[in-house]
């Protein structure tokens, strides 16, 4: 490295006949005079000074003024001198300002932008030179490379003086190639293997997706906290007295990579012993003992303590001691190996909650935050509450962060709870595309805005645009009405869409009401009028209406129904869930006006588990419809599983009963195939060999998902599911294969029908799914694991949408 500041003296020169003067006490100063100075002002020299017009000269007086100078960092030399005038002496203080760094030039760089180098770099362009500011500067540059996997870029700097007397500054940068950490070893482990410890660190090894995921670069700051996430491990197994030392990092001697070492002295296991309770207690010792995880006899762990700490001082916060001092007292045992605790109880006074402040919301209106708060100004204190005020915060879905804070309030027993957010982008647009033999190129877009006009609104306008489907909806709900409990919306819609074997119109209008029962539980209830028109029906279900076997479907008809449901939310964060379950239960009758008659009712129930690495899902969904007034369910309103959202691997609506006649005995791989060998012939087959997906009176499914990161900064996730699932005419023939015989006459040939139900559909395959600007995008493939010959295809099939997740 090479140093371009020289090196700093301060002096003091003063006459030989001022030291006499000076200890004689007889000289006063007349004047004091600042020189050397450009761009520093005088005033502010002079502000240092401690010396003034009329003081007596004293050296030491001199000394502290020269050094108080120096003090403010714009000089690197700074001289005192006298000269006798006629009725004292003139007191003259000459400097000698630092150059000023005008400009900084970045030389070498090729992997790292130079904005980012000059923002790391501490000196900046028009500052002050100092050697400091330049060793700190190029020690940050190093680091930067370092962080990037440069552990061998050097970084040195070199100044140019210009003209005017200030300096032009160069960094001279030789990158050199990446170098990532190859291995990590342990010294003295013997209770946790090194792979276990490597699960707990943020650092890793190189391996193959290096590229993408940045493991194995080598991160100082991340390397140090990695050193108490491995001590914690051994705490939190009973090893107390664990010594975790600094990391020792070293280069290969090919300089192919890094290896760190660290070394470990794991001491004794120590286990609970007693535990006793005193101070203020508000409950009996039993109920907290009750409320504990340490539990006497079991390996200590200190996250369980901390844990427990914090519910015995919730316990107390609750009823107002919102101060209450929960202080672990530890005895250890060395000779048994236990930790012995007895738990002081400080519970000093009853709060209350004085004034709600809210802050950060430019768009989000007062109320709308207010009204997600679990107290009021004026209640006494709760630490849940708050806990659950920040939930349903961040549950809205409209703030990156919602923090909760207490502060100060106008009384020693009042506090005032400060709310601020971070507002974040509500309106989203999205869109989705997929395709199939059957529905062919289906694209949709939408636009959503959950916090229309900052009021907490949710207002939507959809369309879907395709070669086979149309669908149009404005909707707009109002969780709050009229500042109640209350949730009221509205929906006007049109869609229509060719369905396999018909086409389908439906334009029609909702009105939907709920009310929650608790934090959890919601009710909600819907009635919607529709007017249908079914049209275009295939050749193959006009056969099997035409022999008896399908139930005709009314060209016209409305539907005029009200649907009551029941959901229980209790996941940790509704948008993005790690733990907690969703249930639902919705029945809805059809029958209150309008010529539709049946009663539908559907069973769901997701569950989320916090894994290692992710998060495991497990949803499951069961249903049943059945006409009544002696109509039967039209068949649009039947089940029709298979797809993106339900089993994954076959196409939409396939997943279903079917007729269709025996053609696998007459041609090889099926009517799909004799179609694409005889495409001129596909018109006079129809009427004999055709396949109509007839929907189900009853369905069930399942999807089991191992959702994990991939690049937690860009919210890239990995999926990796399981499904499975079917639909039937009745329950008990949902997990079960019946085929029954039929002959039948088409035309004037006689031909064999097949009336099938195929056997439960399982599928298995993996996805990607990136929370985009545009809303949550999904890609999934999904591979079917037993296809049905004619309809799926074995090796699977590809989807992706932009939208929210199930």
């Amino acid at each position: 490295m090479v140093w371009i500041s020289k090196q700093v003296t301060i002096t003091a020169v003063l006459l030989l006949s001022l030291y006499g003067i000076a200890f004689a006490g007889s000289e006063t100063i007349t004047e004091i005079v600042i020189k050397g100075n450009r761009k520093v002002e005088s005033s502010v020299i002079r502000n240092t000074l401690k010396l003034r017009t009329g003081d007596l000269l004293a050296i030491e007086s001199v000394d502290e003024d020269i050094r108080a100078i120096y003090k403010l960092g714009y000089f690197q030399d700074v001289k005192a001198e006298s000269v006798k005038g006629d009725a004292g002496v003139i007191l003259m203080y000459a400097v000698t300002e630092k150059p000023v760094v005008r400009e900084i030039k970045i030389d070498g760089n090729k992997e790292i932008a130079a904005d980012k180098i000059r923002e790391a770099f501490t000196l900046k362009p028009n500052a002050i030179m100092s050697a400091t500011d330049l060793n700190s500067g190029v020690k940050k540059v190093k680091k930067l490379y370092t962080d990037q996997g440069y552990y061998l870029a050097e970084v040195n700097a070199s100044s140019v003086k210009r003209p005017d007397g200030d300096i032009t500054l160069t960094l001279k940068i030789s990158e050199e190639k990446k170098v990532l950490i190859k291995t990590i070893r342990f010294e003295g482990n013997k209770t946790f293997s090194a792979r276990k410890l490597k699960k707990v660190m943020e650092t890793g090894e190189k391996w193959i997706l290096s590229w993408i995921t940045d493991a194995g670069t080598y991160k100082e700051e991340v390397l140090k906290n990695d050193v108490a996430l491995i001590a914690d491990l051994y705490y939190n197994n009973g090893y107390v007295n664990v010594k975790v030392g600094e990391p020792k990092v070293e280069i290969l001697p090919d300089k192919s990579g890094l290896v760190v070492t660290i070394g470990i002295t794991e001491g004794d296991q120590f286990r609970t012993g007693s535990i006793s309770f005193k101070g203020d207690l508000l409950e009996s010792k039993e109920i907290l003992a009750g409320k504990l995880k340490l539990k006497t006899g079991e390996v200590f762990s200190r996250t369980v303590l901390r844990g427990d700490i914090s519910v015995l001082t919730d316990i107390y916060a609750d009823k107002g001691y919102a101060f209450t001092n929960v202080n672990p007292l530890s005895a250890i045992d060395f000779q048994k190996k236990t930790i012995s605790f007895t738990f002081e109880f400080e519970k000093g006074e009853k709060i209350y909650f004085d004034r709600i402040n809210i802050s950060g919301n430019t768009k989000t209106r007062d109320k709308v935050i207010r009204r997600e708060m679990r107290f009021a100004e004026g209640e006494l204190f709760s630490a849940t509450g708050l806990k659950k005020s920040k939930q349903s915060l961040m549950n809205l879905g409209y703030f990156e962060q919602a923090n909760v804070a207490i502060a100060k309030g106008s009384a020693a027993n009042r506090q005032h709870v400060n709310v601020e957010v971070k507002e974040k982008a509500t309106g989203t647009f999205s869109i989705g595309a997929g395709y199939s033999s059957l529905d062919g190129i289906v694209g949709q877009g939408s636009v959503q805005q959950t916090n229309f006009l900052g009021l907490g609104l949710k207002a939507n306008l959809s369309a879907s645009l395709g070669g086979k489907t149309q669908t149009y909806n404005v909707g707009i709900t109002d969780p709050h009405f009229l500042d109640s409990k209350w949730t009221l919306g509205t929906d006007i819609y049109r869609t229509q869409r060719d369905f396999t074997d018909f086409t389908r119109r439906v334009t029609g209008g909702d009105i939907k009401a709920g009310y929650p029962l608790s934090d959890t539980l919601n009710t909600l209830w819907v009635y919607k009028y529709e007017d249908k028109v079914i049209s275009k029906e295939s050749q193959a279900l006009l056969n099997q209406i035409a022999n008896g076997l399908v139930t005709a479907p009314e060209a016209t008809s409305t539907t005029s129904s009200i649907t009551a449901s029941l959901t229980r939310n209790t996941t940790d964060y509704r948008p993005d869930p790690t733990r907690g379950m969703i249930n639902s239960v919705s029945t809805e009758f059809a029958g209150l006006g309008g010529t539709s008659r049946f009663v539908r009712s559907i069973a769901n129930t997701t569950v989320f588990f916090p894994v290692k690495w992710g998060t495991f899902s497990l949803r499951g969904e069961i249903g049943y419809i059945g006409g009544y007034g002696g109509k039967d369910v039209p068949i649009d309103e039947k089940f029709y599983l298979g797809g993106i959202n339900t089993v994954r691997g076959y196409a939409s609506r396939t997943v279903s009963p079917y007729r269709d006649t025996e053609i696998d005995k007459i041609y090889p791989g099926g009517f799909f195939a004799f179609e694409q060998k005889h495409p001129i012939g596909k018109d006079l087959v129809h009427p004999i060999f055709g396949r109509a997906f007839t929907g189900g009176n009853a369905e069930a499914f399942m999807n089991a998902e191992y959702v994990f990161p991939i690049i937690k900064e860009a919210g890239l996730k990995g999926v990796l599911f399981f499904d499975a699932g079917n639909s039937s005419e009745n329950i008990g023939d949902i997990f079960s294969s019946v085929r029954s015989v039929t002959d039948g006459i088409v035309g004037t040939r006689p031909v064999q029908l097949i009336h099938s139900f195929a056997s439960v559909q399982a599928s298995y395959g993996f996805g990607f799914r990136w929370f985009s600007p545009m809303g949550p995008l999904r890609i999934e493939y999904g591979i079917p694991l037993n296809p049905r010959t004619g309809v799926d295809k074995a090796s699977g099939k590809l989807e992706f949408a932009i939208g929210g997740f199930f």
